[in-house]
């Protein structure tokens, strides 16, 4: 089965349009990094090295520092599907990230965003 377009495509390529989202809502391109580096580990100088070298998704998500263990905590559906539910690693990892966006943009505390407070099972 040939790989999903996203992994190919350059991250750099995506972030503007998840600064774009967040910033017509009122929230900063800082919150849109917090929020990548929160999930990711990367420092912010890593981050901007990976756009700077057009990174794909999946080099992206593969070369991260530390994918944060809270992330499984984020639930709810994205492009009408259930990011908890999704099988494939890489595409769950896109999916947690456009669920964060889709949560900053729509107002919600970056304590509840970046799941303070909550616990792993």
């Amino acid at each position: 089965m040939a790989k999903h377009r996203i992994y190919t495509t350059s991250f750099a390529s995506v972030y503007p349009h998840y600064v774009a989202k967040a910033e017509k809502k009122g929230r900063a391109k800082t919150d849109v990094d917090r929020i990548i580096r929160w999930l990711t580990g990367y420092r912010q100088e890593e981050l901007e090295a990976q756009l700077e070298r057009q990174t794909d998704f999946e080099t992206f998500f593969a070369e991260a520092p530390r994918l944060n263990p809270s992330r499984t905590l984020i639930k709810g559906v994205i492009c009408g599907i259930r990011v908890e539910d999704i099988q494939e690693p890489t595409m769950q990892e896109i999916r947690y990230l456009d669920k964060l966006i889709d949560e900053l943009a729509k107002g919600k505390a970056m304590e509840k965003i970046l799941r303070k407070g909550e616990h792993n099972a």
